[in-house]
């Protein structure tokens, strides 16, 4: 048996790095999501899985729910990135929205990633900016987290907050189970 994999979809490069980071400081090994399989993921003891929050959902989530019964046999976390700042309830609520039925008691994290404008693609570019101009029509006080961060980041410009100390709470996990 292997010690631990951690699967990822990274659509901009945060999750990623995240991934590789994770995988360097538990010793596992990483690989991208459309490389795994059922036949991949069973010899190892440990699987994390990595992605992006996009539109309130987690890249590969698919991935995640087609394979609840062999994640259910064996230790196994997820960590989503956003370009939010952290914000506990607002996590809470979409881990209740997203992690039940097959995956209900399946352990997340949330590490804050990157906003990477330069990189987006039409549908990105254009959806990100009715965001803005319907954010942008309400009083910044009244701004929820995630359009707080939305609203920080000058258009046309990126930002990256990644951090390996994001990944903390989640190494503390592994390292206790």
């Amino acid at each position: 048996m292997r010690k631990g994999l951690v699967v990822y979809q990274s659509k901009y490069g945060a999750t990623k790095k995240y991934a590789f980071w994770l995988a360097e400081a538990m010793g596992y090994d990483c690989m991208e999501r459309r490389e795994a399989s059922a036949a991949v993921l069973m010899p190892y003891e440990t699987i994390v899985y990595g992605g992006g929050i996009y539109a309130s959902g987690i890249a590969g989530f698919s991935f995640l729910k087609k394979h609840a019964k062999l994640w259910k046999s064996k230790k196994h976390a997820v960590f989503c990135v956003g370009a939010s700042p952290h914000d506990e309830k607002a996590f809470l609520e979409f881990c209740e929205r997203h992690f039940k039925e097959e995956l209900a008691g399946t352990r997340c994290f949330y590490c804050r990633g990157a906003w990477k404008e330069s990189e987006m693609g039409f549908v990105d570019k254009t959806l990100c900016g009715m965001l803005r101009k319907a954010v942008g029509g309400k009083a910044p006080e009244e701004y929820e987290p995630w359009e707080k961060a939305l609203m920080s980041c000058p258009k046309g410009e990126d930002a990256d907050w990644t951090d390996r100390q994001e990944l903390d709470p989640l190494i503390a996990y592994l390292k206790g189970l």
